[in-house]
């Protein structure tokens, strides 16, 4: 596998099921995983409602696929895309695939392509079926895309702030409940060495495996150590890597309980 800023990535967007106005940021975002080589985009260029493409395509050299729709009511732009993503498969110009659409139908496809040893990131609404999400090796939503880069235009016309380590983004989705405390808890604990320490990058990797939309900017945190610091039920320790500018950071869990909580309510009441 190539280094990951030289993985070569194919583009693939459903423009039914994507606002026009979101793309920049999606390819923004994109950019961080590798080289997005194949740059389509599908849908009935003859509707109305896709007219507000036409620019942005032009800007981000998007290549536009006319699939016209044989039957009222049906998606026939799934159908092209399915089929061009094999053809690109089995002509092996890339070592990974991203899927921009919210739909579910894309499931089987995504799965086919992760069969043959691509990389498949997805990117969709909050709305996206969990299917579709779980198929993926990471998945992204469109809403935080959109957070970060409103807050990046932000950031061009007023001096930003300096917060520290604990820096918070705007525009949280989602809630800290106790199933994303168990879920860092007990990934902690899969990868922890005999005195409970655990490397934050390989806890990270673990989480992304379990939940490939897990992000730490869905809960309002640009990474994931501002938003373990900020949860209190860990402990953070920062290490000499050798390179003064650069800190190995190592966590534990502080209550050894955390990733079985349901059971020791149980275990407490039977006694």
């Amino acid at each position: 596998m190539k280094d990951k800023s030289e993985l070569r990535l194919a583009v693939l967007i459903d423009a039914e099921n994507v606002p026009y106005s979101n793309i920049k940021g999606i390819l923004e975002e994109i950019a961080k995983y590798g080289n997005p080589t194949i740059k389509r985009i599908y849908g009935d260029w003859t509707k109305p409602n896709v007219s507000g493409w036409k620019n942005v395509l032009l800007e981000n050299a998007i290549t536009p696929v006319q699939q016209y729709s044989y039957t009222t009511g049906k998606n026939s732009t799934d159908s092209a895309m399915i089929i061009d993503a094999m053809d690109i498969l089995y002509n092996d110009k890339v070592e990974g695939f991203c899927i921009v659409s919210s739909d579910s139908d894309f499931t089987r496809l995504v799965i086919r392509l992760r069969e043959a040893g691509m990389k498949v990131f997805g990117f969709g609404e909050k709305k996206t079926p969990n299917p579709f999400i779980a198929a993926c090796d990471k998945f992204t939503y469109i809403e935080v895309i959109n957070a970060n880069t409103q807050q990046a235009a932000e950031a061009e016309v007023e001096e930003p702030q300096k917060t520290g380590d604990t820096k918070k983004i705007s525009g949280p989705i989602s809630k800290i409940g106790d199933d994303v405390i168990n879920l860092i808890a007990s990934s902690i604990s899969d990868v922890a060495d005999e005195n409970g320490w655990a490397f934050l990058a390989d806890v990270g990797n673990l989480i992304q495996k379990k939940r490939p939309d897990f992000d730490s900017r869905n809960y309002g945190f640009a990474k994931l150590t501002p938003l373990i610091r900020a949860l209190k039920c860990f402990e953070i320790d920062e290490r000499d890597s050798g390179n003064s500018r650069i800190k190995h950071i190592y966590v534990r869990n502080k209550d050894k309980t955390i990733p079985s909580r349901g059971n020791k309510k149980k275990n407490t009441e039977s006694r």
